[in-house]
């Protein structure tokens, strides 16, 4: 889910390494959160291209490898000035030239630096990888083996980095049939708005009660197989995508002020199925994890 950020270091309390990662809108940039050391979550890893949430994982910490960094140039003479206001970023690949050339020497001369970053983040995906180092995985960082089929790592990991970056722009899960009752003449924002969808039941997660009027149903239950810490990717949106209201502060926060097309949760929703089966078809058909010695 997407939210407006003040980022500010006025205004926010610890920013860490985010102003070199995403220094301002214009500098563009992706990598990807991993579950921090010692979670109570599932280990897994989410490629973003905005800053993403300390707590991505609903609780406890990540990690955060950004495919570049920026270095930003002296700040100007004015007293109020900052680095981040400068016009220019200096851009620093995170694949460093040794790490190339070392993969280089594995795997020929064609392998990239995209290719390097691609092939781990597919590599995090494959079941065999976290099964085999879950221990590992808990209390430290991940350890990047080098597998014999580095090219179908690398291509799996650029195909699930371009799903879940861009799951905006995937089409919606063609086979969810969409029911509405009532009156066809209602506003469409009345009509698609949502307080809180739920599943129909633990037992039967195939249909979404979208709202009192709407359903969502025939949803496929290989797509709750792909999991964002503990919990689907279909679960996150249907607990981030309601009504609620901070106790202390009154606040609202409504995800229907998000967009000014009213079918953008109910379409997103229908989006997310299509990103969710996707990842599990990729990473079933992972190569296998033949470690090289």
């Amino acid at each position: 889910m997407k939210e407006l950020v003040y980022f500010d270091r006025h205004l926010n309390h610890e920013r860490s390494q985010m102003p070199r990662i995403f220094p301002t809108p214009r500098h563009q940039n992706m990598g990807f959160y991993i579950t921090g050391l010692g979670s109570d979550k599932p280990f897994s890893a989410h490629a973003v291209n905005h800053i993403p949430d300390l707590a991505y994982w609903g609780s406890s910490n990540g990690q955060f490898y950004p495919r570049y960094t920026y270095r930003a140039p002296s700040a100007g003479d004015d007293l109020f000035s900052t680095a981040e206001e400068a016009a220019d970023h200096e851009r620093i690949d995170n694949i460093t030239d040794a790490a190339l050339l070392d993969y280089q020497s594995t795997y020929g001369d064609a392998v990239t630096k995209d290719d390097v970053f691609y092939y781990v983040y597919g590599l995090l995906h494959s079941t065999a990888y976290r099964e085999q180092f879950a221990a590992d995985l808990k209390k430290s960082l991940p350890r990047i083996p080098k597998v014999r089929d580095f090219r179908g790592f690398a291509e799996a990991g650029r195909r699930l980095a371009g799903l879940h970056i861009n799951y905006e722009s995937v089409k919606p899960y063609a086979a969810l049939d969409e029911t509405v009752t009532g009156s066809p003449d209602t506003d469409p924002t009345e009509l698609y708005r949502v307080v809180k969808m739920k599943v129909r039941s633990k037992q039967d997660k195939s249909t979404i009660i979208y709202n009192s009027r709407v359903t969502l149903s025939n949803i496929p239950e290989e797509a709750y197989r792909y999991q964002l810490g503990a919990r689907s990717a279909i679960e996150w949106i249907i607990d981030r995508y309601q009504v609620k209201q901070d106790k202390a502060s009154g606040i609202v926060n409504d995800p229907n002020d998000w967009s000014d097309d009213p079918r953008y949760i109910i379409d997103l929703l229908k989006k997310i199925v299509t990103v969710s089966v996707e990842t599990v078809r990729i990473v079933d058909a992972l190569p296998a994890l033949d470690i090289l010695k």
